[in-house]
């Protein structure tokens, strides 16, 4: 429910004496903090806090949570299903003044970081220390952001997800207590896994003020290369027994000839325009050789081909560069239309037929899609490119995102890998997961957030 004008009036009048000029209530940016890169209505928020430390946030929920007004936190904006809409009103707290990498142990591969570093921020950090924090979800987005939507990316396939990196949170809940998930060592059977309760949870538990993160060595050495195949099929075949042999890749990436066609057009290159699979080695100098040419070998028994891969850094940055451009290099294929990403998940055994499937959806629907996955977890992404002004063309796509869920359902998959809930995605959670897990959250997020004031009509709805 959205509060009333008076009590929005009264609290941002305290806010404004608490914060001064960083309490914001200008139009501009307030929508400026609701922005969607989907077709989700902008829904901004009443007032903008820009937060710089963790009193800020605390007192900004005070505040909020003191006239009954929802909290909504923000991070660099780039999620993709509406998470930092803001339907009731409300607060937003921003936290890209957050940015202190607070500290490094080298010795015990970990670090610990405030929301508003964003991961690029964190490794040209890391650089100077032979570390790096591996999760690339392609945006630079910031950490805490990270942690919300339980980020993944290129890299998962080796070095796995959020849940997989972070190591402990501390975070303010909605009574303005703080919260500290868990210490700094690498494992405990200490109570309940509040960490990753907090991980995946879209701030609608609390908000993350500071994030210890394990970290990775950089590697010795780095292969990275590109496989084209005669069709969608046999690269994801390609990709299954990769994984299947035992190969630790660290990256496998597939690319359909759409999308090939647009990184062509955008990035200068000369690729051709097949299904192809664009991968990374991790290791030593010769164990990236030797795992470079036993990907080849099982390409070129699927009738891929050829692979030619490189180890200098220009060209991985060249390659790699064309890869997180595709979503600006797939709006090329029909200017002045937008691009509407989704993504879903299945086991890797069905990975061929899903994508395969779709492939043949899309054809029938007469949709312009580019098609890129981190195939080596079974994630794909489909980026619509839809005349917003056609109300056909819209409901085909809807319809289209529509069978691509319930396809991924009914191959034991999941509505989004890595995207999030948010708005978009929030009516497919009962049919993914049933009427008692919805439930069990709902009974978690009535417990720390008993007045529903943390980014409500995200992931469950509470009340009417």
């Amino acid at each position: 429910m959205r509060p009333s004008p008076e009590a929005v009036a009264a609290a941002t009048l305290e806010l404004h004496r608490r914060f001064g000029n960083r309490a914001v209530t200008s139009q501009s940016v307030r929508e400026q903090h609701a922005h969607t890169t989907t077709w989700i209505p902008n829904q901004p928020p009443d007032v903008v806090v820009f937060a710089e430390s963790e009193e800020d946030v605390r007192d900004a929920v005070t505040i909020a949570a003191a006239h009954h007004l929802p909290i909504v936190p923000f991070g660099t904006g780039s999620s993709l299903e509406g998470h930092v809409n803001a339907p009731f009103g409300g607060v937003s707290i921003d936290m890209q003044g957050m940015k202190k990498i607070i500290a490094v142990h080298p010795e015990d591969l970990d670090c610990v970081v405030e929301p508003g570093v964003t991961r690029k921020q964190l490794n040209e950090y890391l650089k100077s220390h032979g570390l790096f924090f591996p999760i690339d979800p392609g945006a630079d987005a910031s950490i805490g952001g990270m942690v919300a939507t339980r980020a993944s990316g290129t890299n998962a396939v080796r070095y796995g997800t959020m849940k997989d990196n972070v190591l402990a949170l501390e975070a303010i809940l909605p009574n303005g207590e703080k919260l500290v998930t868990a210490r700094r060592a690498k494992k405990t059977s200490a109570g309940y896994d509040l960490t990753r309760l907090l991980v995946g949870s879209e701030g609608t538990l609390g908000i993350v003020t500071k994030i210890t993160l394990k970290l990775s060595g950089l590697p010795e050495a780095v292969s990275a290369g590109i496989c084209p195949f005669p069709d969608i099929e046999s690269a994801a075949n390609a990709t299954i027994l990769t994984i299947q042999s035992g190969l630790p890749v660290a990256r496998i990436e597939l690319l359909d000839e759409v999308q090939i066609r647009a990184c062509n057009q955008y990035s200068k290159l000369n690729l051709a325009e097949q299904p192809t699979l664009f991968v990374e080695f991790h290791g030593t100098d010769q164990g990236v050789a030797e795992q470079a040419e036993r990907f080849g070998e099982i390409a070129a028994d699927l009738g891929g081909g050829p692979f030619s891969w490189a180890t200098k850094p220009e060209d991985r940055t060249k390659l790699w560069e064309a890869r997180h451009n595709a979503y600006w290099a797939s709006l090329t294929l029909r200017p002045g239309a937008k691009g509407i990403s989704t993504d879903v998940c299945v086991p890797i055994s069905r990975l061929a037929e899903c994508i395969a499937e779709t492939k043949a959806d899309l054809e029938s629907t007469g949709l312009i899609s580019p098609i890129v996955g981190h195939v080596g977890d079974g994630n794909f992404h489909c980026l619509p490119l839809i005349d917003m002004s056609n109300e056909a063309e819209i409901a085909a796509a809807k319809g289209f995102m529509a069978r691509l869920v319930e396809r991924a359902l009914a191959m034991e998959g999941t509505c989004t890998g890595e995207h999030g809930v948010g708005q978009g995605k929030i009516k497919y959670l009962e049919t993914e997961l049933g009427a008692p897990a919805l439930d069990a959250m709902r009974l978690i997020k009535q417990a720390l957030d008993p007045k529903n004031l943390m980014n409500p009509g995200k992931i469950v709805t509470i009340g009417s």
